[in-house]
């Protein structure tokens, strides 16, 4: 079954970008996690700072609590994960592919953290004056491109998965 999979050159360029997501998302994290002491803010650029905070719950701080029983927020994520890689399999749409590809690298790469850690490694502070979206990280960055391209895709493209 995975044979045929590497004998496509447009496969070979999802693994690859998948995989490189992946490394660049832990990278950054272990960057920040190596440099920075929790709550630690330096200016980056105008309007985005890093800020080292950690997540115990889902994207963007949502049940960022870490009394919740983690085993059933690491199992949810990863049933989200299985289905995910399920259309992957499934589909051959290449905006499709390549939006899954992102969705799927950004909670490989948070579930790595969740498993590893106990917690999400989240850095990307960005601002407006004193308004301040919830850090996030390469991995929610992901995420969030790949189902922005995703709905832009079934609504306006009339694709389905």
């Amino acid at each position: 079954m995975f044979g045929n999979i590497f004998k496509n050159k447009s496969n070979n360029i999802l693994i690859i970008l998948f995989l490189s997501l992946v490394i660049l998302d832990q990278s950054t994290k272990s960057l920040v996690i190596n440099n920075f002491n929790l709550y630690e803010s330096i200016a980056f650029l105008p309007y985005i700072n890093f800020t080292f905070v950690v997540n115990y719950g889902f994207a963007f701080g949502l049940l960022n609590n870490p009394s919740l029983n983690q085993i059933l927020v690491s199992t949810v994520i990863l049933l989200i994960i299985f289905y995910f890689v399920y259309l992957l399999l499934k589909t051959q749409d290449k905006i499709s592919r390549l939006t899954l590809v992102l969705i799927l690298a950004g909670a490989i790469g948070n579930f790595i953290d969740r498993i590893m850690r106990g917690f999400v490694i989240d850095f990307i502070d960005v601002y407006i004056i004193n308004f301040h979206w919830p850090a996030f990280n390469i991995a929610d960055g992901c995420i969030t491109i790949g189902f922005m391209i995703l709905m832009i895709n079934i609504l306006f493209l009339n694709k389905k998965l």
